[in-house]
Order: structure tokens, then C-alpha cells, then sequence
């Protein structure tokens, strides 16, 4: 895209002496970060930016909403490709961020495990993505209610389930250390799979 970045001493020095222009570029693994932070970059450069095997984490398709609503050029958000036309500014706009999923399944957890009842509002179902099902194949109760989720689980215990982290809409890394905890208490055994970060057990 034009940029020059170099390190020194822990450092990252980045310019774009030309400004930055439109490029194809293509993950060789799925990124959250890398995602968000090429769309970022694609914005404002010259031209227009594909990018390839893009994440299609419920986050993704936020951010291009709000940079939308700012005048930004986005389509394909929330899917493996993403085109961003690069416009020449930005401008301010209103935009509510979305629930936090991660911080809404570690609650929902944290219920599971420890028995009784919540309501969370403000949060949405569809952001749990294969969390949501793992949980109510463990026997947890779960319901969409106004504004938020409803999550119960009485005195039995719960049942063991298998999970594979793997990119939205698989089962999160994010929650997999939660889980974990959730099938400690469970009845029977359960394998979980880490398949994003290596180091997360």
C-alpha cells in the first residue's frame, strides 16, 4: 500500500512518503486485527483495496458500519471479502458500538457454572455465534428476551461437550478458558481443541 516501516530498538517507524495507495491483499490465515487494521489503512489510501480471506467476526462489520457512516466506501464486511474504495476524508458521524460478545459469553458462563438465573441486556444472541449452541447442547438454558439474553441453568449438573476454536462463527478462542471452567463441572468428559493460539491453554 506504500508504506515504509522499519524497526529500531522495539520501535516501529512508519511513514507513507507518497501516501498510501490501493493494493490486493490476501491472509495467509484469518486476523481479527489485521483485518480491521488494513481496513483502517484502505480508507483513505488512493484507489481501491481488496482484501482476501478477511476475518467475519460480528467486530468486522461494526467498524465498517461506523466508517461507512463517516463517508468511508465498504462493502463486504462480515464476509471473506472485503472492498474498500478509498475516499479523500472523513467526516464525524454517530454510531453505537456493538455488545460486547466476549464479556456476554463469560457471564453466560459464569451462570452455567455456578447454577441460577440472569437476564443480560443490551447484548444480542447472533454474536455468540457457535458459543450460543455449545452451551445448549451442555444443557444450559437460553432465550432471546427484550433487549437481551436470559441464561439458566437449575441444580443439575451439566453435560460434557466437545468444542474447536475456530473463527467467527466457530466457537471463540476468547471463550475458550471460560468454557474450560464450565466443563469442569460437567458430567463426563470434554476435549476442547485450540486451534488460534497455541499458547491459550
Amino acid at each position: 500500500m506504500g508504506a515504509k516501516i522499519d524497526l529500531d530498538e522495539g520501535y516501529v517507524l512508519a511513514e507513507a512518503p507518497d501516501g498510501l495507495h490501493g493494493a490486493h491483499v490476501t491472509f495467509p490465515f484469518v486476523s481479527v486485527g489485521a483485518t480491521e487494521h488494513t481496513m483502517l489503512a484502505a480508507v483513505l489510501a488512493q484507489g481501491e483495496t481488496l482484501i482476501e480471506n478477511a476475518a467475519r467476526e460480528p467486530e468486522i462489520a461494526d467498524l465498517a458500519d461506523c466508517l461507512n457512516a463517516m463517508g468511508a466506501k465498504i462493502s463486504g464486511a462480515g464476509t471473506s471479502k472485503i472492498s474498500v474504495e478509498g475516499v479523500e476524508r472523513l467526516h464525524a458521524a454517530e454510531h453505537s458500538v456493538l455488545p460486547d460478545r466476549i464479556e456476554t459469553g463469560a457471564y453466560a458462563m459464569a451462570v452455567a457454572a455456578t447454577g441460577g438465573e440472569l437476564t443480560l441486556t443490551g447484548t444480542r444472541a447472533d454474536l455468540l455465534g457457535a458459543a450460543w449452541a455449545a452451551m445448549e447442547e451442555a444443557g444450559v438454558e437460553m432465550a432471546e428476551v427484550d433487549n437481551g439474553i436470559r441464561i439458566r441453568r437449575n441444580g443439575a449438573g451439566c453435560k460434557a461437550v466437545d468444542i474447536v476454536t475456530q473463527p467467527f462463527p466457530g466457537f471463540p478462542t476468547d471463550l475458550q478458558a471460560q468454557f474450560m471452567a464450565l466443563m469442569a463441572t460437567a458430567d463426563g468428559v470434554s476435549t476442547i481443541k485450540e486451534t488460534i493460539f497455541e499458547n491459550r491453554f
